[in-house]
């Protein structure tokens, strides 16, 4: 059987829309071409999805449900919290080696957004909260919980760095300066 016609509708869509957003941006994605990718008309994705924004945040929802089941599972392959804490650059620098990665998915929309996305800002602030909430609880067993919104800033600053570079070192160095904070503080 054809996998697309394993798919719901809805998935199918879905999963068109973000591949778009994510490889060539939320602007440059149209309706027509997400509607001619998926093999639906119109009319049926505005079934799906009352606006293109009510898409885009399914996309934001699902990518940060996956990608922090994706960290979840890597930080918990270790017991010391120095180690787990780690982990999350470990993991960023496995995401940025992939050959797919065209930079952080929200970060990305983010950075194509008015500022009166109002919506779109709330399901991106809601995942870079998140980030820094797990530092935070990383950071508990340690004594440390002052110094997650420094490892979240290395985090996100890394990120920033692979899109502007498109190189690895980023990573590397932010986690030598979180080595350097955590036995230093």
């Amino acid at each position: 059987m054809n996998s697309k016609k394993n798919e719901s509708v809805r998935e199918r869509i879905l999963a068109t829309a973000s591949r778009l957003f994510y490889k060539q941006g939320y602007a440059n994605t149209g309706i027509n071409q997400i509607t001619a990718e998926s093999g639906v008309v119109k009319s049926t994705l505005y079934q799906q999805f009352r606006s293109k924004e009510e898409l885009l945040i399914a996309y934001l929802e699902q990518v940060g449900k996956q990608l922090n089941v994706e960290l979840s599972s890597k930080i918990e392959q270790f017991e010391q919290p120095e180690e787990r804490i780690l982990s999350v650059f470990d993991f960023l620098k496995e995401l940025m080696s992939g050959k797919e990665f065209y930079g952080c998915n929200f970060l990305n929309i983010i950075s194509e957004i008015p500022e009166d996305a109002v919506v779109i800002r709330a399901q991106i602030l809601k995942q870079k909260n998140n980030i820094r909430k797990l530092f935070h609880e990383l950071l508990k067993p340690l004594g440390k919980t002052h110094l997650s919104d420094e490892l979240y800033i290395l985090f996100e600053g890394a990120l920033i760095a692979n899109k502007v570079h498109h190189e690895l070192w980023a990573v590397d160095k932010a986690k030598n300066m979180v080595i350097l904070i955590l036995k230093h503080t």
